[in-house]
């Protein structure tokens, strides 16, 4: 195994990441796809994440007025930017490199 560093990410930051991979999604979705991992933070705690990863300029984050039934609501949404997509890259290169390590090494004689 070559000497790389951890990823910077958190694992929380690599599932939000992994999330927009696909598409933007308004911040609903991402608690929905957090929950479904196990993950559940209140909403104050969640707009907090996504506020440092857009500090940070992992994530662009905008408002966007949406119907629902027949009201009309403003909901947040974020895409990934390139930096974003780049941390998220090399942070699943070092886990798979690793995962392929540890299948492969002999740790123990015992």
């Amino acid at each position: 195994m070559s000497k790389r560093a951890l990823p910077s990410l958190t694992h929380l930051q690599f599932l939000v990441l992994g999330v927009l991979r696909a598409d933007e999604q308004p911040g609903r979705v991402i608690r929905k796809a957090l929950a479904a991992h196990g993950v559940r933070r209140s909403s104050p705690a969640f707009y907090q994440l996504m506020a440092r990863l857009e500090r940070d300029k992992l994530v662009e984050g905008w408002y966007e007025q949406v119907t629902v039934g027949d009201q009309a609501v403003t909901e947040r949404r974020y895409r990934i930017t390139a930096e974003g997509a780049r941390l998220w890259a090399r942070a699943k290169s070092f886990y798979d490199e690793v995962s392929a390590l540890s299948s492969a090494v002999r740790w123990s004689d015992a």
